[in-house]
């Protein structure tokens, strides 16, 4: 039932991010998608495939913008 559960916020998150951009989720949000989407094997499907790929460097980008924007704990002074 767990897998079922993590299908449908995967895809609450992703409709998030169709409708409003990625910009509009939090810090927890995209990382939550980013450990789901990883966990997705779309390897059936070579365009959800390459998706899924951009998609996660999409995800790494916005998490780094957010750690500039609002300080993050990896920066050394």
């Amino acid at each position: 039932m767990s897998g079922n559960s993590n299908d449908l916020e995967r895809l609450r998150l992703l409709d998030i991010v169709s409708q409003k951009g990625i910009k509009t989720l939090s810090r927890e949000e995209l990382e939550r998608l980013q450990n789901l989407l990883e966990q997705k094997n779309y390897s059936h499907d070579a365009k959800a495939q390459r998706s899924k790929a951009k998609l996660l460097k999409q995800i790494a980008i916005a998490i780094y913008d957010y750690d500039i924007k609002y300080g993050n704990s990896f920066k050394t002074s």
